[in-house]
């Protein structure tokens, strides 16, 4: 591990373990479902905290935001991983083409929507915004077999807006149309929606064309506002 990642790490546990709220912890662990343990920490107190355990580092480099990452993956409070999505938005400008093998590491280790969302649409969007080549990579992450890379393909584009690639888009929510998992089905609904702010006639017209395919959810979520 990188001096920079011990350093950091080890003052959020410090910075974070001040602000822990056992009775709220209870709460956001059932709404969790209960697969990660919490501090009990508010989005507002992490982040506040988290400015204080930052104050005075560097700016890190490629391999350290993967050290950080990937130490903050190993604790068990879900606050940390939230963190690291933070601060990998943060500092998206910094990585190369090669940091999305991070990036599916993370996705596919502890998910779920409350890390896998920013990743998609911020630290993956923003690795094949700078990159383009890696869209040969969404295309591969679109029909794997792991749900939550389905589901990032599918919403690295959510904030794209005029520059969202309408072809691959809709082909990734027309190939997952029949996806069994919620997720995925949120998923698309979600993508579409978003584009609808767009190009609504477009996501009118797909919705058409699908509507013997896609699931009652997706067509819910991605009509919504039209």
């Amino acid at each position: 591990m990188s001096d920079l990642a011990a350093v950091l790490t080890d003052r959020l546990a410090g910075a974070f373990e001040q602000a822990r709220d056992p009775e709220r912890a209870v709460g956001m662990a059932a709404y969790m479902r209960d697969q990660f343990p919490f501090l009990g920490l508010t989005s507002a107190v992490r982040r506040a905290q988290a400015r204080v355990a930052l104050a005075g580092l560097p700016r890190p480099g490629e391999g350290e935001l993967s050290d950080i990452a990937r130490a903050c993956w190993s604790r068990d409070e879900r606050e940390f991983q939230q963190f690291a999505c933070d601060y990998l938005t943060a500092h998206i400008t910094v990585p190369g083409p090669a940091f999305l093998d991070t990036a599916a590491e993370l996705i596919t280790t502890k998910s779920w929507w409350d890390t896998v969302d920013p990743l998609a649409t911020h630290v993956v969007a923003g690795l094949v915004r700078r990159h383009p080549a890696l869209t040969a990579r969404m295309d591969e992450w679109s029909a794997a077999p792991d749900m939550w890379l389905i589901r990032t393909a599918i919403l690295h584009q959510l904030h794209y807006r005029e520059a969202t690639d309408t072809e691959r888009l809709f082909g990734y929510c027309a190939a997952q149309a029949g996806h069994r998992d919620f997720f995925v089905r949120k998923a698309i609904g979600w993508a579409l929606r978003h584009h609808a702010r767009t190009d609504p006639e477009a996501v009118r017209a797909f919705l058409v064309t699908h509507a013997d395919r896609l699931s009652p959810l997706s067509i819910r979520e991605a009509a919504k506002h039209l």
